[in-house]
């Protein structure tokens, strides 16, 4: 049974990137972790690697299977004995034309972006509520703040989770369990890495004001600062991590240029 003084986060999508990131970051700040992902060999290494056999489970688990997710949360409490916080990190994204998309294609990413994270927080929210409260922290999009191509599965699934958050914030209160979300800009992910072709980097760069990609050590400050007791007051906010990319409009490229040529 895990030391009384220790807080439990529940981190999905944990494998790699930006959930793994929280995870680490979660165990420097003396936190034990269940993580979650549906990829087990990449999940078991990632958990292998961070060499805390104690403070570390995996759970192999579909977040769109209810089945799966009560199985899994249930895991994590008999292990732990307790959740404080809540990260439904894990995420799909289908890159294609609107008029390209499948059903299939739309209904998975809807499955796993939007119906993941409320599964979730309807599995972890009774053992939240029963021990006097917890955080939950959302991990939306950019894409889901403002529209862009090639998206029209991904950032329709962010903005309802953006929405699901204030709902989630308004109707967990009364628990003392807190609901909120972080909406990452481009960040330098393995997903980035693999789809963001120089051009498109360059385009980036040019419309985010802090000029560079974010960095997954940056999104997990954000959202370890969410489920701890600095953040006691906050609850039902969507927070941009984003290098302004978001409070930027039109002009911010030629601003630069002129700039660069007076």
């Amino acid at each position: 049974m895990a030391s009384e003084l220790k807080k439990v986060a529940l981190v999905t999508g944990a494998a790699r990137g930006l959930g793994l990131a929280a995870a680490t970051r979660f165990l420097e700040d003396g936190w034990q972790v269940a993580m979650l992902d549906i990829l087990g060999d990449a999940l078991r290494s990632a958990v292998g690697s961070l060499d805390r056999t104690d403070d570390t489970l995996a759970l192999e688990a579909d977040v769109s299977d209810p089945a799966a997710v009560q199985g899994a949360v249930q895991q994590a409490q008999r292990r732990f004995g307790r959740i404080d916080a809540l990260v439904n990190n894990a995420g799909i994204a289908v890159f294609k034309p609107m008029l390209d998309v499948t059903l299939e294609e739309w209904q998975r990413v809807l499955a796993v972006n939007l119906t993941g994270p409320f599964l979730m927080t309807q599995a972890v929210a009774p053992i939240m509520r029963d021990q006097g409260g917890g955080a939950i922290v959302n991990i939306t999009s950019i894409s889901g703040l403002r529209a862009s191509t090639l998206r029209v599965a991904y950032g329709t699934s962010k903005a309802g989770l953006a929405h699901l958050t204030k709902q989630q914030a308004v109707e967990l209160s009364q628990y003392g369990i807190r609901v909120n979300a972080v909406a990452p800009g481009p960040v330098d992910t393995a997903m980035a890495k693999a789809v963001h072709t120089p051009e498109i980097r360059a385009d980036y760069h040019d419309h985010i004001p802090l000029n560079r990609y974010g960095l997954e050590t940056e999104l997990a400050n954000a959202i370890c600062f969410l489920c701890g007791s600095q953040a006691s007051y906050i609850t039902g906010q969507v927070l941009a991590v984003d290098g302004g990319f978001d409070a930027a409009g039109v002009g911010l490229p030629t601003l630069r240029g002129e700039r660069r040529n007076g």
